[in-house]
């Protein structure tokens, strides 16, 4: 398994767990996470207060889980095209086609520099 999904995969549990000092480590410090259309967190302190923000829109009853992904690498970066299911007591399971880009910040070790877990949808709103 790549680094990568790995990361991922702690990220989800994360998330799941409503841990986001864990989920945070996952971030390089100038991460953009991006919220909704027109909304970006930027930098590790605002990402996991959207994070909090997140989970008590859900109710605390978020559930993120992948559904396939693909990594693409070249040098020290990474983009991430990834099937995402979300769900929560007030969201059916939601797939969303999310987009994210890993750097390398050495050779053991991959940060989240933009995570678009949102998803594609993000145009089709704005078209």
């Amino acid at each position: 398994m790549h680094p990568i999904e790995l990361l991922i995969s702690k990220a989800d549990t994360a998330i799941n767990q409503e841990d986001f000092d864990t989920l945070i480590d996952i971030y390089s410090d100038d991460a953009i996470l991006v919220v909704k259309l027109g909304m970006n967190a930027v930098g590790k302190e605002q990402i996991k207060k959207a994070f909090e923000a997140i989970a008590a829109h859900f109710e605390h009853s978020l559930v993120v889980k992948q559904a396939g992904m693909a990594i693409l690498e070249t040098g020290d970066t990474a983009l991430v095209l990834a099937k995402t299911v979300v769900s929560a007591k007030n969201l059916p399971a939601t797939e969303r086609k999310a987009t994210y880009v890993f750097k390398r910040v050495n050779e053991n070790r991959w940060v989240c520099a933009i995570d678009n877990s949102y998803g594609h949808s993000l145009l089709e709103e704005n078209a």
